[in-house]
């Protein structure tokens, strides 16, 4: 009886024993199935041994200005690079010891420290047993980096990893492969390689580092956030520790050499690099000469590649120009800075929960906290809370005890300034500085915003209203009016002054002083469509609004069309593009030439734009733009125009020479704010001085662009421009102005209001502003 009992349990057995045995088959297939199509490229491509190889002579390509002057260069890993011979040995010991001490043993893959991590982390539970990631697989992480899979990342990363990380060894020694990883690996603060991170910490130079210093930044490698030694001191230190005590237990440290170091506090010599507005020009030199790389790649079936190829690119910028209005800019915008929180003292608009609460939800953070149900008054009480956190005051950045908010209101307070300079007869942009500081803002102005521009609109203007028969010398009344088809609205001039209603003011003094009044009275004179068909003939693209507004600038243009239509006053012809790459090279051939600028001709006839431009010298000469030559002393042929929005939102000045035309611009990100006064926003105080200060400084290095003529106004221009600015009504035309006038408002109050057309309220009895 009981050998039929085990004769029944053998098959049993082997039917369970078969049925495993078959299970690690079918996953041990899958398995192989799912490593063999990674291998094949199924998940993405696998570097090639030849792309790895590329990595140690990868040229960088540099970008030169128009003399051949370096501007910015771009390397594989855009990172400072130090020869391993160079480093302290003890920072390569802190290295090996906390991060792969097997390093000299493996060849890429460390199968007894992932053995340790299945057993010991995943089915014991030890967090304290380590990773088994070794350094040549943490080099193929940092090079190439993780895509993001789904539920599949972490194993086919991991993998793609590994056979990464087995080509190289095989291609480069231990030695390459530690000067690669040294030179490549994410450290604190969002500094790349230990040359970076050794200036930003301690500055100094990696070759300096001393034990402590070594271990303290090798120590942050395991997690470069929460062992960021500016941020968390004491955390750090204590990692810090850590990576002596591993030093120590691998016998690349004495006992004393240990003790010494694990005695002393953390210090740093903390050194934040600047980044003002040059950061601009480059993301937009590097954005679009990726896109020419690209579409030569597409049509050429070249690899071409802007950090490895060692391409020449050849700009339209000149570095003079460039520098001059970066540095004025920057120097300008910090003086008036100071003004503008000045104004507001305890009344900050930052501080209003209607201003920073939009901007808080555009943020990752709010986002984030959204996706995982938290409502707004939630996340606004989490955001509430201090903590250690760096917060920029203009100059430095500081490490302070505050909130995500508080920090929010410090940055918001920040005013912005962008300027672009282009030639008027070439097309070509010689100076780009789209913002003030890129660490308090990346937005690029100049290339993606439209801003309200003011009376820099108004000579399109005048423009139309010479073109209708108007003469520089006509006269216009310069009072009040009100448009009751327009919701009543009623434009005014900055001066009360201007306002006399018997007082009649020329063309070419009323666009000087930018009188709101006359240039709504031009309008009506040369009708509102072809004003703005003249406009689109100048190049102006942008929706212009069907409405009488336009004449006191309520458009929103970009810089590069305010640039190209300015350039039809100047020149006779309108660039349809702007150029910024001219060339790009690769060992020394041609390999890219832009297209000849495109033009097209003014619509002005020759005088008209002649007239046009002599009235905008006088803009300078003796309306808004005079401190051009009263306070700055500049005497050269200039013409210009300043601007004002609504509310001192932007201030503008446009400046114009026989071979420049500059457009600056100072206002701030958020259109909610605006500065408190005309007297501190208006564009002759707020813009102005970039250009000024700018051109000066130019004049210093050169003459090319500062010692030019505008082209000479025969007789008759002249004679057209020689007249009285004002010219008072006589007593008759007083007398017969008053009868009429009290004619039409008793013919006005006896009629039922027409049914008005929409207009924007802004306007309604509110006083517009230059």
């Amino acid at each position: 009886m009981k050998k039929t009992k085990s004769r029944q349990k053998r098959p049993f057995k082997r039917i369970l024993f078969r049925l495993i045995l078959k299970s690690i088959l079918v996953i041990a297939l899958i398995l192989a199935s799912f490593i063999g199509s990674i291998y094949l490229g199924f998940w993405g491509k696998l570097p090639t041994k030849q792309n790895l190889k590329n990595l140690t002579n990868a040229e960088a390509s540099v970008f030169v200005d128009r003399h051949n002057v370096t501007l910015t260069k771009v390397y594989q890993f855009n990172r400072e690079s130090i020869d391993l011979e160079q480093l302290p040995q003890h920072v390569i010991d802190a290295l090996i010891a906390t991060e792969d001490v097997r390093f000299f043993e493996h060849s890429g893959v460390d199968s007894r420290s992932l053995l340790r991590v299945l057993f010991k982390t995943i089915l014991a539970g030890d967090d304290s047993s380590g990773g088994g990631s070794t350094i040549t697989l943490q080099l193929a992480k940092n090079i190439y980096g993780r895509e993001n899979l789904g539920w599949f990342s972490l194993p086919v990363n991991k993998i793609k990893e590994a056979f990464t990380a087995f080509k190289l060894e095989d291609i480069y020694s231990k030695k390459d492969i530690l000067e690669l990883y040294l030179n490549t690996v994410p450290f604190s603060g969002n500094t790349y390689g230990i040359e970076s991170a050794s200036k930003r910490f301690f500055s100094k130079p990696a070759s300096e580092l001393n034990l402590s210093e070594a271990a303290t930044l090798i120590g942050t490698l395991k997690a470069n956030h929460s062992y960021n030694p500016r941020l968390f001191p004491e955390r750090s230190q204590l990692r810090r520790d850590v990576v002596i005590t591993q030093m120590l237990n691998y016998n690349y440290l004495s006992q004393d050499e240990a003790n010494k170091v694990l005695q002393q506090n953390l210090s740093i010599n903390y050194n934040r690099e600047t980044s003002t507005g040059s950061a601009f020009l480059n993301e937009r030199l590097y954005a679009e000469a990726n896109t020419i790389i690209s579409r030569l790649n597409s049509e050429n079936k070249t690899e071409l590649d802007l950090k490895t190829s060692g391409l020449t690119i050849e700009t339209s910028i000149d570095a003079d120009i460039q520098n001059a209005f970066e540095t004025e800019l920057v120097k300008h915008l910090k003086k008036i800075q100071q003004l503008f929180e000045a104004e507001y003292q305890n009344q900050k608009p930052w501080q209003q929960k209607s201003v920073w609460l939009p901007v808080l939800k555009s943020t990752k953070v709010y986002k984030n906290l959204t996706k995982k149900g938290f409502s707004e008054a939630e996340i606004i009480k989490e955001l509430s809370n201090n903590k250690s956190i760096e917060i920029y005051n203009g100059k430095e950045y500081q490490l302070k005890t505050a909130s995500v908010i508080d920090s929010l209101q410090e940055q918001l307070k920040f005013l912005n300034a962008a300027s672009l300079t282009i030639d008027p007869k070439s097309g070509d942009i010689l100076s780009y500085v789209g913002g003030a500081d890129y660490r308090v803002s990346q937005f690029d102005v100049i290339h993606y915003a439209k801003r309200q521009v003011g009376s820099t609109f108004k000579p399109f203007i005048y423009a139309s209203g010479l073109q209708s028969g108007l003469e520089p010398c006509s006269y216009l009344a310069g009072n009040t009016v009100t448009y009751t088809d327009y919701d009543d609205w009623q434009p005014q001039n900055a001066s009360k002054t201007d306002d006399d209603k018997h007082m009649n003011y020329s063309l070419n003094y009323a666009l000087s002083n930018s009188m709101n009044t006359i240039s709504v009275k031009v309008l009506e004179e040369s009708g509102l469509k072809q004003t703005i068909k003249l406009a689109r003939e100048f190049g102006i693209t942008s929706p212009i609004p069907e409405k009488p507004s336009i004449a006191l600038g309520a458009v929103n243009l970009s810089f590069e069309e305010l640039a190209r239509a300015y350039a039809g006053i100047v020149s006779s012809k309108i660039p349809l593009q702007l150029n910024l790459i001219k060339r790009i090279l690769k060992d020394g051939k041609v390999i890219y030439e832009a297209k000849s600028t495109e033009f097209k001709a003014s619509p002005l006839s020759q005088q008209h734009r002649l007239e046009l431009l002599a009235m905008l010298g006088e803009v300078v000469n003796t309306g808004t733009a005079k401190s051009i030559r009263r306070t700055y002393g500049i005497k050269d042929a200039i013409a210009g125009k300043t601007g004002t929005t609504q509310d001192n939102k932007d201030g503008w000045f446009i400046g114009l020479t026989p071979n420049l035309v500059s457009i600056n611009w100072v206002g701030h990100n958020q259109q909610r704010i605006g500065f408190k006064s005309t007297a501190l926003g208006q564009g002759a105080v707020s813009a102005l001085p970039i250009f000024a200060k700018a051109y000066k400084a130019l004049k210093l290095k050169t003459t090319h662009y500062t010692a030019n003529q505008f082209p000479e106004v025969n007789q008759n221009i002249k004679n057209k421009l020689n007249c009285d600015p004002k010219k008072r009504d006589g007593f008759l035309k007083r007398l017969f102005k008053k009868k009429t006038e009290q004619k039409d408002f008793d013919e006005d109050a006896q009629k039922q209001k027409k049914e008005k057309k929409s207009f924007w309220n802004i306007f309604k009895s509110k006083k517009s502003k230059d």
